[in-house]
């Protein structure tokens, strides 16, 4: 997927998802106050227009705007305590701990998908 096409979907559905307004015109409007560009650049990433061209600058306000580095960052942090407490039980008890060690593992799997 190009940058482009990364833009144009998180536009779609995180920004300005179809609840947001009635129309198409009026989504790309609520984007484009997010965001902080103009009617027309933001017009030309939702549609994905191939001479358009992000650069770092706008693709960190579109993750911002989305919420996606957040996210990144929180699954990061909960596979780093995974890890640790992971660690910590293994080296105590080798062998009565490795059930907990697995019920951790799958509880904080099911509060990070939701």
């Amino acid at each position: 997927m190009s940058c482009v096409d990364f833009a144009s979907t998180t536009l779609q559905k995180h920004i300005a998802p179809p609840h947001a307004a009635r129309n198409v015109k009026d989504r790309i409007r609520i984007a484009s106050r997010k965001l902080g560009w103009s009617f027309s650049r933001t017009k030309d990433v939702w549609y994905a227009d191939p001479r358009v061209s992000i650069d770092a600058e706008e693709m960190r306000v579109i993750e911002e705007a989305a919420g996606l580095k957040n996210a990144r960052k929180e699954l990061h942090e909960l596979e780093m305590l995974i890890e640790r407490a992971g660690a910590l039980l293994d080296d105590e008890e080798k062998d009565r701990s490795r059930p907990f060690v697995d019920a951790l593992r799958a509880l904080v799997g099911t509060s990070d998908r939701s």
